[in-house]
Parts: structure tokens; sequence; C-alpha cells
């Protein structure tokens, strides 16, 4: 955001109740993004070592270069630690729930919200797998009400799940899409269904992956070498949907058609697949598809895509390998028995 740009935070005060690792790293982007901030927790204390750390955490943050220059300064002048979660939303336009995932706490939680804030606040739950129809069970005046669904570690995870209910009133939408795009945040809306699309994605990959190192065919590291550098490596630039339409999606219908000789059920053609490749829409190639790129733009599309694939590989170059597996001992790290030093490596 320009410097001469005011963001549509600036001196709005919010809430965030639940100041642990999710609702901290969501207080610490609405107050970079410009927002007074009050957080709370089951109790003061809590809260208070919890805006402690969100300083401190944002001093680390900055020395990694993840966030700018001052933080820990804005972070401590704009996040205060409520003594109650009554206090934390008393005066806050936009409040966020972000307690453990049991829905009675949730309840409990969005009770007490609702009845300490004011009646235009609009509240949102940062709940990843409940229903939001069944959290607004739990609240007065529905229509303020659906999930803002960051993701782990909020600060430096783009994306963010927006999912009206079907009491929520159609006008709530903009506003809290303004609200999160200004923290620098990607929003997209999403229908009230368990697990959103998120976790309906994440955990069919999870599921798929664990069969296949449980019927033997690979082990998990070598799942997620492939994961990360085949279909994974392009899903930080494009959608499953814009991959299929590059792909060709007579290809698509083809690859499924091969998957159905072994898991019939499992792997069907989706209807909306054959749909397309039935009125010889096979995506990119023929100027339209999921996403009806256009022909002319094809060119264009091949070489972003190239590019982003090249920049990727020189950041994980420049990054290096993720610390998941025991370090490499060095020379210096190996003492060698004198007795193996003449039997050599048996067993090696």
């Amino acid at each position: 955001m320009s410097s001469t740009t005011q963001s549509p935070l600036q001196g709005r005060t919010v809430a965030v109740v639940g100041s642990g690792y999710m609702g901290g790293g969501i207080a610490q982007v609405l107050a970079l993004a410009g927002a007074d901030v009050r957080i709370s927790d089951v109790s003061a204390e809590v809260a208070t070592a919890n805006r402690e750390r969100l300083i401190t955490e944002a001093g680390q943050f900055v020395a990694d270069g993840l966030m700018p220059e001052g933080a820990p300064d804005t972070i401590a002048a704009r996040v205060t630690a409520a003594p109650s979660i009554e206090d934390s939303v008393a005066e806050a336009s936009f409040v966020e729930e972000a307690v453990p995932e049991k829905i009675e706490i949730k309840h409990a939680t969005l009770g007490r919200i609702c009845a300490a804030a004011d009646a235009q606040a609009i509240i949102g739950s940062n709940t990843s797998t409940i229903l939001i129809s069944r959290l607004a069970e739990g609240v007065t005046g529905v229509e303020r009400f659906l999930g803002v669904h960051f993701s782990n570690p909020a600060p430096f995870i783009p994306g963010v799940e927006l999912i009206p209910h079907e009491g929520t009133d159609p006008a709530v939408l903009p506003v809290v899409e303004e609200i999160v795009t200004a923290t620098g945040k990607q929003t997209a809306r999403v229908k009230d269904s368990t697990g959103f699309v998120l976790n309906r994605l994440q955990y069919a990959l999870f599921s798929e992956a664990s069969q296949l190192v449980e019927e033997g065919v690979a082990s998990a590291e070598d799942v997620d070498t492939i994961v990360r550098t085949t279909f994974g490596f392009r899903l930080p630039f494009f959608g499953p949907f814009a991959i299929a339409d590059m792909a060709g999606l007579d290809v698509y219908q083809f690859c499924y058609e091969s998957l159905q000789t072994r898991w019939p059920e499992r792997f069907a053609t989706p209807t909306a697949l054959a749909e397309l490749v039935a009125q010889g829409k096979f995506g990119a190639k023929t100027g339209g598809g999921f996403l009806d790129v256009p022909a002319d733009r094809v060119p264009e599309l091949v070489a972003y895509r190239n590019r982003a694939y090249v920049r990727m590989q020189q950041l994980l170059a420049e990054l290096g390998p993720a610390p998941i597996q025991p370090e490499e001992p060095t020379e210096a790290d190996v003492t060698v028995a004198p007795e193996q030093q003449t039997r050599g490596g048996e067993g090696s």
C-alpha cells in the first residue's frame, strides 16, 4: 500500500477473541494494517502474556526480513490486552473469534461477544471445520455473522475464506472483504459446507497420499518429494482449474479413464469435465474450458508460466531444503573408532 494511501483500517477498532497463535497472528496483521486491536482470552493474564509474545515475535520477524521495520513498535502501540472478552468487544466494529475448535466453547464465546458488542458490529469466526450455520445457533443478530477463516501462520498465508451462512446479510461481505484485503490478504467467497474449500481439498490429498504409503507404492518422503516438485510446484501460481485448462481437458479425461481401470468409482470422471470435452472445449488450446482463457492470450500465459516456474526454482535454491531431515554430519562431527578405521563400513 502506498504511503499516501490511507488504510481503511486506520483508526478502526477491532477485537480478536482468542489470542493464541492463530488469533495472535490475525491481531498482528490487523494492527500492521492500521487497526486498533483489542485482544482477549480466558483471562487478562493470558491476553497480556500473549500480547508480549506478539511484540517479541514481531522483532524476530523483522530480523528475518518477514515484517517491516518498526513492526514491534506498531504492534505494541495498536494491540491492547483487554481484561475480558466483554471489554475487548465493547467498542469494536469488527470482531474475529479465534477460540479452540470445539463447538461448545465457540457457542459460549459467541454468546458473550453478542451480549457485549454493539448490535451493528460484524462478527467473524475463524473456524476451519464447523458449519457456520451451526455456530450461528449461538449468535444473536445472525445477519452480521459469517466465517472469516485465516490459515496458519496467519501473518504469512495470504488466502482467507469468507463463509456466509443462509442468514448472513449480503451487505456484510464487502465490508469484511475490505477489512481483510487491507491486511494484504486475498479473499474467496465460499458457501457454508462442511470443510469449506481449503480443508476438503487438503484432506482429500492427504487421504490419497496416506493410501499410497499404506499400499507400499511410495514412502512418505517420496510422496512429499513428488508433490513438492510436480503439481505442487504449480500451485502457488495456478489453481486446479487453470492447471487443467493448460494441460488439456481431453488429456484429463483420458487420465481419468486410465485410473478407472483400477478404481472406477474413486476416479469417476467429473461431470463438468466430461461435458466440456463433449462440447469440444479442451481448455487453453481451444480457447474455452473451465476458465475460458482467450486463445489470443495463450502465448502470454505460457510465457508467464515458464517465468514463474523458473523463479520458483531459483527461490527454492536460495532458501535451500526445509530442515525436516537430520543434518548430514560434517567430517569434523564424525569420530571414527580405531577398529572401524581398519574394518571398513560393514553393515552400512
